[in-house]
């Protein structure tokens, strides 16, 4: 039976072979969709060829755009902005504990790592970071003490960070943390050197004179002239900033003889800032205690309510308060000015009077 079939197909002609089989090819596809039969119409030719249709059906959903001034509050924003800084403060707190962590690891890029997260954390958070100085400062000291070059300019840079961030709230922490600064500014690599200055120049900035002054003092007698060098530069930097009042508070006797000790000192370095020192003491000096020239009004012929201890000159202050060759030293550093201005008033006035 199948065998007689399959002889009257292949006796038929090809074009009634075609017309049986092309009703086949436009027959819908029939599937299951949910467990229900459909007929699935095929895809049509446009979306076959061109993508983008496809794109478009996809992209139907659409989306608002909202001008800033249309935008309405969140609900509850307090709530909302309380719920993030909790979450903040907790993540600065655990990304703290990491960073003290990784301060004390044994593998040196871990602790570069760790330090310029410190400097991130003193920029970005430094409130967050404030009770956590006693614990990080220790730290940065003993990276400065690390013999990784790397290790010791990035302390350093941190530091200079530190200064700028909390200012006087460093203060009580400063002592470990300046005697390495200046020994790294003076007998290290060039580029570490060079960022331990900085980090110097940033603490007389950024710290109260008021507050550095005492801390500098005992690094002027430091055995090492090279660590004497820096105090004495760090010295002629914040003495200025005090001002005429702030040296008057601050004694300037005491500042004079700090800066007379260093004018005998064997770097240069020392001696020139202690000039500079002296100059600035001697300038103000002589503003706060006037000198009266005019014999017709000297102190004798004032009323005793105005006679006050202000015609001292600043040569017997010098001689009143330093030993004889301190106060010979300081009188020849301070008069390498004055000595010029007077002779420049001498040749004016003989000028003039050549000419009446």
């Amino acid at each position: 039976m199948a065998s007689n079939t399959l002889k009257d197909l292949n006796t038929l002609p090809v074009t009634e072979k075609m017309s049986e089989c092309k009703p086949s090819l436009a027959k819908p596809c029939v599937g299951k969709i949910n467990g229900k039969s459909e007929d699935r119409p095929l895809p049509s030719s446009a979306a076959a060829l061109d993508p983008s249709v496809v794109e478009t059906e996809k992209a139907a959903v659409e989306v608002e755009y909202i001008e800033s001034e249309n935008l309405d509050d969140v609900d509850d924003a307090d709530a909302v902005l309380k719920r993030c800084d909790c979450l903040r403060i907790c993540l600065v707190s655990f990304f703290l504990q990491t960073v003290v962590a990784g301060l004390d690891s044994k593998d040196w890029v871990s602790v570069c790592d760790a330090l310029n997260n410190v400097r991130r954390l003193s920029i970005f958070h430094k409130e967050a970071m404030l009770h956590m100085l006693e614990k990080v400062i220790p730290l940065v000291v003993k990276s400065l003490k690390n013999p990784r070059s790397a290790v010791c300019k990035t302390a350093c840079m941190t530091s200079a960070d530190i200064f700028s961030a909390y200012n006087n709230d460093i203060t009580d922490l400063l002592d470990s943390l300046l005697t390495q600064l200046l020994l790294k500014s003076s007998q290290d690599k060039r580029f570490v050197c060079e960022a331990a200055e900085k980090a110097l120049t940033s603490m007389t900035k950024y710290v109260s004179p008021t507050l550095l002054l005492p801390k500098l003092q005992p690094c002027l007698k430091n055995r090492n002239p090279r660590i004497r060098a820096k105090a004495s530069l760090c010295f002629s930097r914040s003495v200025p900033r005090l001002g005429v009042e702030g040296i008057k508070e601050y004694g300037i006797d005491k500042l004079v003889q700090a800066a007379a000790s260093q004018l005998t000192d064997q770097l240069p370095e020392s001696r020139e800032a202690a000039r500079t020192v002296l100059l600035e003491l001697q300038s103000v000096y002589e503003k706060a205690h006037p000198i009266i020239k005019d014999e017709t009004s000297s102190p004798s012929s004032l009323p005793e309510e105005e006679q006050t201890p202000e015609a001292v000159t600043w040569e017997m202050f010098c001689q009143s308060k330093l030993s004889a060759l301190s106060a010979q030293a300081v009188l020849r550093v301070t008069n390498v000015v004055a000595v010029p201005a007077r002779e420049g008033l001498v040749t004016a006035g003989s000028s003039s009077s050549s000419q009446l």
